[in-house]
């Protein structure tokens, strides 16, 4: 039996996307019932090499229109990545599930063979077939970034649970 490359992609973006957006709100309660300022949230890092929690959000962000976009064979979107609060946070995670939400599995099943370049013309360039594509490279990036912004906000008390990372499923 095979699983189809759109039952493995955009159903999962959802899913988690949904679940980081609850997660990013009981984040504001832990805040607010702290008396914290929220940059101290936004600006945290698990290690001083790496993102803040509002760079991640963003990347994960970045990762699920962009490969939802190459798997589709349509033109990948470009959103400015100037969000500087929750609510900033909140409206980027909902722009791009409406993106997403306007792929259909006919869009994606059945292309597992497309090529999809990343950085082409670069030093850095690498092809990919599509299937390779999305378990191998995308599927990994968006998860590292959905769990380290989990793990940011655990760390820095907020009280989620497994349950809360995993969403609605």
């Amino acid at each position: 039996m095979t699983i189809s490359l759109y039952a493995a992609s955009l159903p999962v973006f959802k899913q988690m996307l949904n679940s980081m957006d609850a997660v990013l709100s009981k984040a504001e309660e832990h805040l607010v019932a702290k008396k914290i300022d929220p940059n101290a949230l936004l600006q945290a890092r698990l290690f001083p090499d790496m993102f803040p929690l509002l760079r991640q959000v963003q990347v994960a962000a970045d990762f699920a229109r962009g490969v939802s976009a190459r798997l589709a064979g349509a033109e990948v979107p470009k959103f400015e990545d100037n969000q500087q609060t929750f609510a900033d946070l909140h409206e980027l995670i909902a722009k791009t599930l409406a993106f997403i939400d306007g792929f259909t599995p006919d869009q994606i099943d059945g292309h597992e063979d497309r090529v999809i370049v990343t950085r082409p013309g670069t030093p850095k360039e690498k092809k990919f077939n599509a299937q390779s594509y999305l378990l191998a490279y995308g599927l990994p990036q968006f998860f590292f970034h959905v769990t380290t912004t989990y793990a940011i906000l655990r760390h820095n008390g907020v009280e989620v649970g497994k349950r809360d990372f995993m969403g609605q499923y």
